[in-house]
């Protein structure tokens, strides 16, 4: 399969993944997705986190299909969705995108899974439901993984600070294998194989997506800018909410779970000891029993 750049070695699983997979059109763009399961099971969505994909849930994929009818895509600037240079990358874009592709299925009323970037839309997509806004997905449960959810305990590490800066557009372009496994190696406490960074590279290199990556990094600004709406969502939901953390995490770990049981009333943690920033990833097993003791 010909879909990356010359540079880049694709794995024969994501591969598979890519022939298996679907399309559809958003503004204009072509949007990635996957969905499989029990046609009359319960509705799941499941949201990837930056930089990566929805490839994430692969390790998951084979046990939440069994239970439910389960739905996820790469988002725009994404995985295998495509990754516009011309645009301005937003949150409520994202969610956007995800409310019509519920609507594509005639689904009005979801569960969600969702890790790092993906926690914040799916955020955004809770805030919409609590405030009965027009056309909201109904959201019946929230299972969070490894994310910056509160902008203040949030620590960017030292790549997302130089995307982040002016210089942004130039780091991005020069970004290479060796900084992405360095980065990967920071913030997972369990690391990760060499075929799942290379799977993980390929992505990101997928039409030449490294320099939408300086774009996508916006969102970390958002969070500062909508923590009154995205905060409030969790703190004033009523539908159960759970996060799942890696403590080790150095971005949203340890220090992340204790903002989080300082603001949430009756939090639902469960803390991942020895398990870092991409716990799907670190212990499949342990994330999908949780997941699946929660979801219903």
């Amino acid at each position: 399969m010909n879909v990356l750049n010359n540079t880049v070695n694709i794995t024969d699983s994501l591969a598979a993944w890519y022939e298996n997979r679907s399309t559809f059109e958003f503004k204009g763009h072509h949007i990635s997705y996957h969905v499989q399961g029990k046609e009359d099971g319960p509705c799941l969505l499941l949201i990837h986190g930056y930089p990566s994909a929805s490839w994430d849930w692969h390790n998951q994929w084979p046990e939440l299909i069994k239970h439910f009818k389960v739905f996820t895509l790469d988002m725009l600037g994404f995985g295998f969705s495509d990754k516009p240079r011309d645009i301005h990358y937003q949150i409520a874009t994202q969610a956007d995108l995800l409310t019509h592709f519920m609507r594509l299925f005639k689904v009005s009323s979801v569960q969600v899974l969702s890790h790092d970037y993906g926690d914040t839309v799916a955020q955004e997509l809770l805030a919409r439901c609590c405030l009965n806004e027009k056309n909201a997905l109904k959201i019946e449960r929230l299972c969070l993984l490894n994310g910056g959810l509160f902008s203040e305990t949030h620590k960017p590490v030292l790549l997302q600070k130089l995307l982040l800066s002016p210089l942004g557009f130039f780091v991005s372009r020069l970004a290479s294998f060796k900084r992405f496994k360095l980065n990967f190696d920071y913030i997972c406490a369990i690391p990760l194989n060499e075929k799942e960074l290379q799977e993980l590279w390929s992505l990101i290199n997928y039409k030449q997506g490294k320099p939408v990556m300086a774009k996508l990094i916006h969102y970390i600004t958002e969070r500062e800018q909508w923590r009154g709406r995205w905060v409030g969502a969790l703190q004033q939901t009523d539908i159960p909410v759970r996060l799942i953390c890696g403590m080790e995490d150095p971005v949203s770990g340890r220090h992340m779970v204790a903002r989080y049981n300082e603001l949430i009333s009756c939090p639902d943690v469960i803390a991942l000891e020895g398990v870092g920033h991409y716990p799907q990833l670190e212990h499949p097993k342990r994330v999908t029993q949780h997941a699946l003791d929660f979801l219903r």
